[in-house]
C-alpha cells in the first residue's frame, strides 16, 4: 500500500512539471494530458523498481512516447463543429517558440525539450530517448541552425529545395 501513495504523492507533487514537458513535446493540451496520463499508466508496473528516483524515468517514457505518437500521424486534422476558443499567452515570444517547436521533427524536439526546458545533461537527455550523447550533440546543433534558420527567413520552400 505505501507504494499507491507513494506513487499518488509523485504524481501530485511533479503533475505540472510533466505536463509543461508533455505540452512542449506536443504543442498542445489535450495531447499533452493524453501523454501523461499514457505515460503514467505505463509507470505503474514499474514503480516499485523505480520509486527511489522516478522523474528519470518517467520523463523517458514521456519523451520516447511523443517520438513514437508522432511516427503514427504525421499529420492531424480534428473536424468540429465549434471553433475552440483561443489560448492566451503571456506574450508572442511564447506563441512564435511554441510554433517554433512543432517545425521540427519530434526527436529534435523530444532533444531541445529536455535539454533546455527540463535542464538535463546531454547524458541524461540521451539516456531518456534511448540514443547516444553524439546523436543528442547532433540534434541539437541541427535544430537550433534549422530554428535559427526559420527565424531569419531563410527556410526555403519545399518547390525551391534542392534546385540551383
Amino acid at each position: 500500500m505505501t507504494g499507491h501513495a507513494d506513487f499518488e504523492q509523485f504524481v501530485l507533487a511533479r503533475r505540472n512539471a510533466l505536463l509543461r514537458t508533455a505540452y512542449l513535446l506536443t504543442g498542445n493540451h489535450h495531447d499533452a494530458e493524453d501523454l501523461v496520463q499514457t505515460a503514467l499508466i505505463k509507470v505503474v508496473p514499474k514503480w516499485p523498481r523505480i520509486q527511489d528516483r522516478p522523474e528519470p524515468y518517467v520523463r523517458q517514457v514521456l519523451a520516447r512516447e511523443s517520438v513514437n505518437r508522432r511516427r503514427g500521424r504525421r499529420w492531424r486534422e480534428v473536424a468540429t463543429d465549434v471553433v475552440p476558443e483561443a489560448m492566451h499567452h503571456d506574450s508572442t515570444d511564447r506563441i512564435a517558440l511554441l510554433e517554433d517547436l512543432r517545425r521540427l521533427s519530434p526527436r529534435q524536439r523530444a532533444v531541445l525539450v529536455l535539454r533546455y526546458f527540463d535542464d538535463l545533461t546531454e547524458a541524461d537527455t540521451a539516456a531518456a530517448l534511448g540514443i547516444s550523447v553524439g546523436t543528442v550533440k547532433s540534434h541539437v546543433r541541427d535544430a537550433l541552425a534549422r530554428l535559427r534558420n526559420q527565424r531569419s527567413g531563410g527556410e526555403q520552400s519545399a518547390a525551391t529545395r534542392g534546385n540551383p
